[in-house]
């Protein structure tokens, strides 16, 4: 195997969802996916600490994305507005050719205890980054957090609608979409 590899990191992920789909999780070693890859184990570990890295190394970009989108939503923005701003730059991070990886990646997800609980931490440290982002433009703390709660239940709601076999719309419509019945549902909490 070369030293150096094009798409190192991309082919591994790939490689390592195929594996998880066809083994499971728990059966599929790092050496398995480097193999896969046709890289070597070192150059796994030079992209991902470990194999649960392949599938939550994107909450850094996704964080990223969230703050930004705050911050550049319109002065007069309300909160959700927002939060609203945040879940439509969100959409660099779903292009149309992730659609098939992000769903075999949340069925891998579903089936594994683990891997639920890192992504309900991963779920739990992107509020706190919506949560931050609103403190910052001068929300108050309750609003805030209310804000990003309900920001964050419209994301993956908003996810598993794109992820739906025959879906062809983009994420930032239908996280639109999430956020509006959302807030309709608030509405009529009285």
């Amino acid at each position: 195997m070369s030293r150096w590899e094009p798409n190192a990191r991309e082919r591994l992920q790939q490689a390592a969802l195929d594996l998880f789909v066809e083994r499971g999780y728990e059966s599929t070693a790092v050496a398995e996916i480097a193999e896969r890859a046709g890289l070597a184990k070192s150059t796994f570990f030079r992209h991902f600490r470990d194999k649960r890295e392949v599938l939550f190394g994107g909450g850094e970009l996704l964080g990223e994305l969230f703050t930004t989108g705050v911050a550049q939503a319109p002065g007069d923005a309300t909160p959700l507005a927002m939060v609203g701003a945040a879940l439509e730059a969100v959409q660099a991070a779903f292009p149309a050719e992730r659609r098939d990886w992000v769903r075999q990646r949340t069925a891998v997800v579903q089936a594994n205890d683990e891997l639920r609980e890192r992504e309900l931490l991963k779920a739990a440290s992107l509020v706190e980054v919506l949560v931050r982002a609103l403190r910052e433009r001068g929300v108050a703390e309750p609003v805030a957090r209310l804000a990003a709660a309900l920001g964050y239940q419209a994301f993956p709601a908003a996810l598993a609608r794109w992820t739906e076999p025959g879906e062809r719309r983009e994420f930032a419509e239908l996280a639109r979409q999430e956020l509006a019945r959302l807030h309709a549902a608030v509405a009529k909490l009285g």
